[in-house]
């Protein structure tokens, strides 16, 4: 089983032929909202891809709760873990241009409240086979969900998103870290991705950067180096492509493949996702995935 100790929001989408700068006003062509979050986002990127998984979070007492949580469940995802609180849910406001670009603004609404596991938490995160993080609940609560797994025994993955510094106390229990190159550079100060690789495995056992149109970087200590390119498609929208990859790679490594085919599996699973608009109703199924790699 993967556990996911992450956020949900509601995805306020709007789709331009150029983001505005600042101070600019532009005319979408489509307005949509779709359940999101980069936990949420994971987890039913994972579950699509065949694993069992279980959502460890928070929404809202409005109708954007109910309805997140209702997508969640549909996708096969376990929400058993998933607290109702009072006030609104997250939200992310999208931007999507005609390149297939994103900018992004979130408000965590009841994420926020997310401070750390619950009991129930920490037996579901101690039952899984790998701990999926990200960054848009408090550091308090996804430093403790990490050590809880740490204690545990569980592998912890982490996607530094949004980029912001990350405590000592955190990256000791990490075992694997996939920042984007953005990200990356944020991180560790380095310039170019194999710099940032190295600087990455300073701090964690193992990283995996992912470069967009050019692929995936693989490192670990161990010294093992991998490039993977990207499988060519025409990108709609790029908002999910992260987390498909990441929550593809978690069901990879839980089913034992190695290096290689781990990231082949997550990165086809991310081209297919940005052939489609949006992001929990981009992510492909595994028959989908599977029929790709051939």
């Amino acid at each position: 089983m993967i556990s996911v100790f992450g956020s949900a929001n509601m995805d306020l989408v709007a789709y331009v032929s150029k983001a505005p700068k600042t101070g600019e006003t532009v005319t979408g062509r489509r307005f949509r909202t779709v359940p999101g979050g980069k936990g949420a986002n994971q987890a039913i990127a994972a579950a699509r891809a065949g694993a069992e998984v279980a959502f460890l979070g928070a929404v809202g007492d409005d109708g954007f709760g109910a309805e997140m949580r209702a997508t969640l469940a549909d996708a096969g995802v376990d929400v058993r873990g998933l607290r109702q609180v009072p006030g609104p849910s997250g939200i992310a406001h999208i931007v999507v241009d005609d390149d297939g670009g994103n900018s992004i603004v979130v408000v965590p609404g009841a994420n926020g409240t997310v401070t750390g596991p619950s009991g129930e938490d920490m037996a579901a995160i101690a039952g899984s086979q790998v701990l999926l993080l990200q960054l848009e609940l408090p550091m308090e609560g996804v430093v403790a969900a990490a050590q809880a797994a740490q204690v545990a025994g569980v592998p912890v993955m982490l996607t530094p998103a949004p980029a912001r510094p990350l405590p000592a106390e955190l990256l000791e229990a990490v075992t694997t870290i996939v920042p984007n190159e953005h990200e990356a550079a944020a991180i560790t100060g380095a310039h170019g991705a194999e710099a940032a690789l190295d600087g990455l495995l300073e701090l964690v056992e193992e990283a995996v950067i992912t470069l967009g149109s050019d692929g995936a970087l693989y490192g670990s200590r161990s010294g093992e180096r991998l490039r993977v390119p990207a499988v060519k498609v025409d990108a709609v929208d790029t908002t999910a492509a992260g987390d498909t990859f990441v929550g593809a790679l978690a069901v990879a490594r839980t089913e034992r493949l190695g290096v290689a085919d781990a990231l082949r599996f997550a990165s086809t699973a991310a081209a297919l996702s940005v052939r489609r608009e949006g992001a929990s109703t981009s992510m492909p199924k595994r028959r989908e995935i599977e029929d790709a790699l051939g």
